[in-house]
């Protein structure tokens, strides 16, 4: 599910429990709107709220957690990818095809991440700029001296790093940097928070209003 559907359900579930508490005013009995009655609600509330701002800051920590996990991930493919470039082109010319199958590589990657206006999501890349293919073409290159020899192992080593890099970033796009139970959660504790500012309230523009404008800008609609 995409962030914005996910933004637009917390919005929808936290509004509505605001519409579920004015609606609940007009039904309740006299003595459950009293003073005694409001100052409990409040003391609960605010032990609710508490709770929410903590679960709310374990959500925030989780994601700038894994957001800085895959920065680093990326930084370190394109270090890597720098290096086994320098080392494709220290072993020579014979090593001129792999060099060009890997930046043939490199550029449908950017288009897919930074497509232009004239890009096509169906074009997949060709089998030959596959890193499989270049970590093939690596090691069927024939090696000459040492130097050669030296750069085809740190070539392959280097390659193999990629790869592994690679599987591990597509292995973690399918998973969500948001734990969704305590997604969840937090949705429900702001729906009690705001059926609570609904039960006391006036049901009128004024209260209702600044409530909902409240809740978009809530931090949720970042989820």
């Amino acid at each position: 599910m995409s962030s914005i559907a996910i933004a637009c359900i917390a919005f929808a579930c936290v509004f509505g429990g605001a519409l579920l508490g004015l609606l609940f005013r007009t039904v309740l009995p006299e003595e459950h709107l009293s003073t005694d009655t409001k100052d409990v609600v409040k003391l609960g509330i605010a032990l609710i709220a508490t709770m929410a701002a903590l679960v709310l800051s374990l959500l925030l920590s989780s994601a700038k957690s894994s957001f800085d996990t895959r920065n680093q991930e990326f930084a370190q493919m394109a270090a890597n990818l720098v290096l086994l470039d320098r080392l494709l082109a220290h072993y020579g010319a014979d090593a001129k095809p792999a060099r060009a199958s890997l930046h043939g590589s490199v550029e449908d990657v950017l288009a897919q991440v930074w497509p232009d206006e004239n890009f096509h999501p169906t074009n997949l890349a060709p089998a030959s700029t596959a890193p499989e293919a270049i970590f093939e073409m690596i090691q069927w290159l024939s090696p000459q001296n040492d130097l050669q020899r030296s750069m085809q192992s740190q070539a392959l080593a280097t390659a193999t790093s990629l790869a592994q890099s690679r599987w591990l970033m597509a292995a973690q796009a399918t998973e969500s940097p948001i734990p969704i139970p305590f997604l969840v959660v937090l949705v429900f504790w702001l729906c009690i928070i705001f059926a609570s500012f609904g039960l006391y309230a006036p049901g009128n523009l004024t209260v209702v209003g600044p409530s909902a404008s409240a809740r978009c800008r809530s931090p949720a609609r970042s989820f």
